[in-house]
């Protein structure tokens, strides 16, 4: 595929945008060459600016579940943007989105909006530090919940050390309350807890992990969690930003029956609009401002398109649960077709799989953590993502990354997929 007026539009991004991008992991720096600029999407394809058609499977990170420019979505937007764009003061549609948050996802009475997964988690944090008094955190290795300063934090040397800045800005005060534990290893977190008793305010953990490839828990790990924080008066935290109403109406918290603290949304629930959320028990919940001193705020949170957009993406999702049966079933079809495509060909790799989350790691073994999916073969991961460009197929450019399933794909898509894949492991 051509892709000059694309790296044209790079190269002068790059002269007025820092990286050419707005977010980091669209400059293709881990597979090289130059981004693709998108001109307009519309169900399960992406058309870019050179006139290529791709079958996507990033879904913008994971909201457009049920493809791009969605009807109903589309809709509202466009006529609650005929009423005005943004008041700063509460509306009627700010309660309906809520009250159906609320109906949908188990173990939550309030919700609050944001706009974006980073300032819902953060804000979850800050509400589990005033609730409890206690200012340290656990966060897991590889398991990423926006670049607010706690999260953006590296292992030290040992089981219970203190964690270290892995970018310029993050200070060591701020790190020296990050503990960084071993993603599905209760034993690794049972003795952060130990060694630091009545310090921890919070575990905050994603319950799929989507940011080191898709990663579901072991068994027993999140029940685990949830033992150990209840032993302990420890809020848990689930970062349900990326599985939150893909995974199950109600999310993990429904899909595998273990109940959070707090939880905290994006993706999705914004409908493809920038919006986060978190949401708790009211006696959680009470503690923000203004019923409670724990300040949080935000101009824009709960814009009435942002609103708009999230409450046409909740109420199809809601009344058409099926949804979910279908994206399960076109996601394990896409997982064995891949999984014979590459094994016709001898190339070692593993496939891991929840629901409409699935990635393709390029290693024999088991991928249950960060340091285990940093294993695989990343030359051969960028041989894969170029060679499946190619054939019109664009899948996240990076190893580390879920893809996401949208119920628009056909399953001729699907199988376009499949013979992609073989014939790009044909070249390997």
């Amino acid at each position: 595929m051509i892709y000059q007026r694309s790296s044209a539009l790079f190269a002068a991004a790059q002269k007025v945008i820092p990286g050419g991008v707005n977010s980091p992991v669209r400059a293709f720096n881990a597979v090289g060459g130059d981004p693709i600029f998108v001109k307009e999407a519309k169900g399960a394809y992406l058309y870019d600016e050179d006139g290529n058609r791709l079958i996507d499977y990033i879904n913008s990170w994971g909201p457009m579940i049920l493809g791009h420019a969605y009807s109903p979505v589309v809709n509202a937007v466009i006529e609650k943007a005929k009423k005005g764009t943004s008041f700063g003061m509460p509306t009627e549609i700010e309660t309906e989105i809520a009250e159906l948050a609320v109906s949908m996802v188990p173990n939550i009475d309030k919700i609050r909006f944001v706009n974006s997964g980073t300032e819902a988690c953060m804000s979850a944090v800050r509400l589990a530090r005033g609730y409890t008094k206690k200012d340290k955190i656990i966060k897991f290795a590889g398991c990423y919940h926006g670049h607010s300063d706690s999260f953006l934090i590296q292992a030290g040397s040992g089981a219970v050390t203190f964690g270290s800045p892995n970018s310029p800005g993050v200070t060591q005060g701020t790190a020296k309350d990050t503990l960084l534990a071993n993603y599905n290893n209760l034993e690794h977190v049972a003795r952060i807890v130990h060694s630091n008793k009545n310090e921890i305010a919070c575990i905050i953990v994603e319950p799929v992990a989507g940011n080191m490839g898709c990663i579901p828990p072991a068994k027993g790990f999140l029940e685990g969690l949830r033992s150990i924080c209840d032993q302990h008066h420890i809020l848990l935290i689930f970062d349900e930003v990326m599985t939150g109403f893909r995974l199950a109406k109600g999310g993990v918290q429904e899909l595998l029956g273990v109940h959070a603290d707090i939880v905290t949304f994006g993706k999705v629930i914004g409908g493809g609009l920038p919006v986060g959320a978190f949401a708790a028990k009211k006696e959680i919940m009470k503690y923000l401002a203004p019923e409670g001193p724990v300040y949080q705020a935000g101009t824009l949170s709960g814009n009435p398109l942002a609103m708009a957009a999230g409450l046409a993406m909740l109420t199809e999702l809601n009344k058409n649960p099926e949804v979910f049966t279908s994206l399960t079933q076109k996601t394990e079809y896409l997982h064995k077709g891949i999984q014979k495509a590459l094994e016709n060909h001898d190339v070692e790799h593993t496939i891991n799989r929840i629901g409409s989350m699935i990635s393709v790691h390029f290693d024999k073994d088991p991928v249950i953590d960060f340091d285990s999916a940093a294993k695989g073969n990343n030359d051969t991961f960028k041989k894969f993502f170029h060679g499946m460009l190619e054939h019109g197929i664009y899948i996240a450019p990076s190893a580390f990354e879920s893809w996401f399933i949208t119920d628009a794909l056909t399953y001729d898509d699907l199988d376009e997929t499949i013979a992609a894949v073989g014939k790009v492991a044909a070249t390997f």
